[in-house]
């Protein structure tokens, strides 16, 4: 375990939980910088999951600067939302995310992979903002459900949210923990599906059909909304809808490896170290991307 303690204050007097950002321009400039920063990272000696940290951007973006109840400067506050990063390997989308969300500064986001750092390829909670180990798939819903339920039981109003991957969703601990949250009616649970349709042997609906995923999830009592997993507009809409009295999830159809377009949508990109040329190639599609919608 590494020996580098990062900032993150003590916990405190209940805060006013202000969201930093708001407005939908505002939220898509912060998911370029954040996907600069995911660029960085698999550039640096180590690589990183680069297609599936891509396709999360616009999710974490939109639940940690405009949805999620959380405050930096007291990342264990007992009021705050729980947010859990089911799909592991996500992690340097999460890093990016809540660097982004001021958790801790840019400069952190250098030393990933690299000893003495705790950024290392899954998240763990020495990392200010991370509720839990993850990396070992299908998880992620089950521990949900036991926040969920311990929030109920401390008459408390804090939300759960579990970020999942399509794949993950192959496990049958998943739809266990599914019919626990519907029979207990937890409408203080969202989960958030990133549909991209890929996972690290290839298409599931080759590997192990999902489909029809909504069918699925209606069948086992949850709410289900779906969404443009790339549309932050799109996305708060979807995260801001009231809870129900039963469990909702999102359905974010996204693109692996979104943004940079020579690996989108490529089963390839699940894992890459970016040399160079690929990094500067990377950086100049992000620019003409901010420069579109200027």
């Amino acid at each position: 375990m590494s020996s580098t303690t990062l900032p993150g204050g003590p916990v405190g007097l209940a805060p006013p939980f202000d969201n930093p950002v708001t407005s939908t321009a505002a939220l898509r400039a912060a998911a370029l910088q954040i996907r600069r920063h995911i660029v960085d990272m698999c550039a640096g000696p180590e690589g990183g999951h680069l297609g599936g940290s891509m396709s999360l951007v616009e999710i974490l973006t939109t639940l940690y600067l405009r949805v999620l109840r959380i405050d930096p400067a007291r990342p264990a506050h007992p009021d705050r939302d729980i947010l859990l990063l089911s799909k592991g390997h996500g992690g340097i989308a999460l890093y990016a995310t809540l660097c982004e969300a001021g958790f801790y500064p840019p400069g952190v986001l250098a030393g990933y992979g690299q000893r003495g750092s705790p950024l290392m390829a899954h998240p763990h909670p020495e990392i200010p903002g991370v509720e839990m180990p993850s990396g070992s798939l299908g998880h992620g819903l089950a521990l949900g459900v036991g926040f969920a339920l311990g929030a109920r039981l401390d008459g408390s109003d804090r939300r759960t949210v579990v970020v999942m991957g399509d794949g993950e969703l192959q496990e049958g601990s998943v739809w266990e923990a599914a019919s626990v949250a519907a029979h207990h009616r937890l409408g203080n649970l969202l989960a958030v599906v990133d549909r991209n349709g890929l996972q690290i042997t290839g298409r599931t609906e080759t590997v192990d059909a999902l489909e029809p995923l909504a069918d699925r999830w209606h069948a086992f009592g949850w709410r289900v909304l779906e969404a443009d997993g790339h549309d932050v507009a799109q996305l708060t809409a979807a995260f801001d809808t009231a809870p129900a009295d039963r469990p909702t999830v999102v359905l974010a159809h996204t693109v692996k490896g979104k943004g940079l377009p020579f690996i989108e949508g490529q089963a390839r990109s699940h894992y890459a170290r970016l040399g160079e040329r690929q990094q500067q190639r990377a950086h100049a599609v992000l620019r003409a991307a901010e420069r579109g919608r200027s």
